[in-house]
């Protein structure tokens, strides 16, 4: 069978909903959503934000449902506390609640603080459903705290049994949540399912995509990945620039295991879509699975076909028409209670969309370009790097660009935990050959981790899977280096800049990262 029949055998489409969610998200109506909670209750989520609380839903000013629960939710840069602009989640079922919210047990309700458009999760799923794959679906809502007016937030349907049976023809597999920046050889959360309650299902796929043999790593996840699907979702993913996901950053997903078939991914935290208009599709991926895609050239070429094939729909133009009614619902509903808000809103609305528009000629251009070769080195001559993405491992690390001194910094702080694991990664294909990788680092205050086994102390210049030579902690401005080898004839490494520090915060110059190849080598 070729692989474009697979494709047609394996992509299945969603059924229509029986339960009135369909009409719901189709006809986009904004609801007011009250949701009142009791001050033993409102305690408790200052004290456990991720555990459920009982509260009352009210929906245009008149009692919907009780027996639900509510949670906190969130992660780095979203979450936010009870007595903030919080994320939560719903389930109205959570304490024998007996009534569905336009045929949604669990559902959303996302904050939006890091897309003020409010569009990205809904143009994130959209795309992916526009190409029958699983997503879930978006709507917005007014949102009231007890008496405080929360203002307008992203309504989002959740991962359960009820959005399983929309795409799959059984929904008792075992569904994984990846949390945060893990990948799938770590003990995930097991959201639900009657599969294997060890996890080995999911260990499988690991021990797979940890094998040093690539032709012995293929034959062992073909028959656990369902490829097809899963280079689709690669495809979307980073042609929507969503960094967050887990083809560059093995975070904001869930993983699927379809009784008697293959695991699916399932795309999740797309508010920050499109920030990157020029983002490479044709770069090596670090994670494991979309990492041993991309290196077998038979499944890299389906995922180039995908590639052309999802084009038309980044058009401009063709995504306007699509969002064009729920910008107008979201602005109505906007003016109604904060005008200012309404109108920056509209602004992020438009600077969205010539991102849209950019990302559409950038990826014209690179649906035709040849595969990627290794970099290129003149003798003794460095080279400068780029294109860094930013990468966390905790929740409240602060990773930012600044200007200052005439110069571009990456910036990342330690967050009030007291445990930060940050920084930025770069893919680069290399030739056989000895490198050396160096920038320019400040630090301030910085203090190290008491972890023994990590792979550095303080702020360190590394690549992925290797510990770094130098550490830099406490006050201090240097060069950082680090020199490395790559055996093979060629090879992806990971190119690393973090700070592991339990204090302080560290900077690096732009434009002093480099990496050269040493004479000899």
């Amino acid at each position: 069978m070729t692989l474009a029949l697979l494709a047609c055998v394996a992509l299945t489409f969603q059924k229509p909903s029986k339960d009135g969610s369909d009409e719901f998200f189709a006809k986009g109506e904004i609801h007011t959503l009250r949701l009142s909670l009791s001050e033993e209750a409102q305690a408790a989520l200052r004290e456990s934000p991720r555990e459920y609380v009982p509260f009352e839903l009210w929906v245009d000013g008149k009692l919907f449902a009780s027996g639900g629960g509510l949670k906190l939710k969130g992660a780095a840069g979203s979450f936010q506390g009870w007595d903030e602009r919080p994320a939560l989640t719903l389930k109205l079922d959570k304490f024998d609640g007996k009534e569905l919210f336009h045929g949604l047990e669990k559902f959303h309700l996302n904050n939006s603080v890091q897309d003020e458009s409010f569009l990205c999760e809904w143009l994130g799923s959209e795309l992916f459903r526009g190409q029958n794959y699983p997503a879930a679906r978006v709507q917005h809502a007014l949102v009231e705290l007890n008496d405080r007016k929360m203002g307008l937030y992203v309504l989002k349907e959740g991962f359960d049994k009820r959005f399983l049976a929309r795409w799959f023809e059984k929904t008792d597999g075992n569904l994984y949540d990846g949390g945060f920046c893990q990948d799938v050889d770590v003990e995930l959360e097991l959201d639900s399912g009657k599969g294997p309650q060890d996890r080995s299902d999911l260990a499988l796929i690991a021990q797979a995509c940890h094998n040093p043999d690539l032709v012995q790593r293929w034959s062992a996840l073909e028959p656990l990945m369902d490829l097809p699907r899963l280079t689709r979702f690669m495809a979307l993913e980073l042609m929507l620039v969503h960094w967050d996901g887990y083809t560059t950053n093995s975070n904001n997903y869930r993983l699927y295991f379809v009784p008697g078939g293959k695991a699916v991914f399932l795309p999740h935290g797309m508010d920050q879509l499109f920030g990157d208009p020029w983002g490479t599709v044709l770069d090596m991926p670090a994670p494991l699975v979309s990492s041993s895609v991309m290196k077998k050239p038979e499944w890299r070429k389906l995922y180039r076909k995908e590639l052309k094939e999802l084009l038309p729909s980044f058009d401009q133009r063709t995504l306007l028409r699509k969002v064009d009614p729920v910008q107008d619902r979201i602005q109505d509903a906007l003016r109604r209670h904060d005008k200012e808000l309404a109108q920056a809103q509209a602004d992020r609305f438009r600077e969205l969309f010539e991102r849209v528009g950019e990302r559409h000629r950038h990826l014209a251009e690179e649906v035709k370009a040849p595969e990627p070769k290794p970099l290129q080195f003149k003798p003794g001559i460095a080279v400068k790097l780029r294109n860094w993405r930013p990468h966390s491992e905790v929740e409240d690390a602060s990773i930012e660009e600044v200007s200052q001194d005439r110069a571009q910094w990456m910036v990342v702080r330690t967050g009030a935990s007291g445990r930060c694991i940050a920084g930025w990664r770069r893919g680069v294909l290399l030739e056989r050959g000895k490198y050396k990788f160096e920038a320019l680092v400040k630090t301030e205050k910085v203090e190290a981790l008491s972890e023994e086994d990590a792979p550095a102390k303080g702020a360190a210049v590394r690549i992925s899977g290797e510990s770094a030579g130098r550490d830099l902690l406490g006050s201090a401005t240097k060069i950082l280096s680090f020199e490395f080898e790559v055996a093979e004839e060629a090879r992806d490494v990971e190119l690393v800049i973090e700070l592991r520090a339990s204090r302080g915060d560290a900077q690096v110059r732009m434009d002093s990262i480099q990496l050269t190849r040493l004479l000899g080598g």
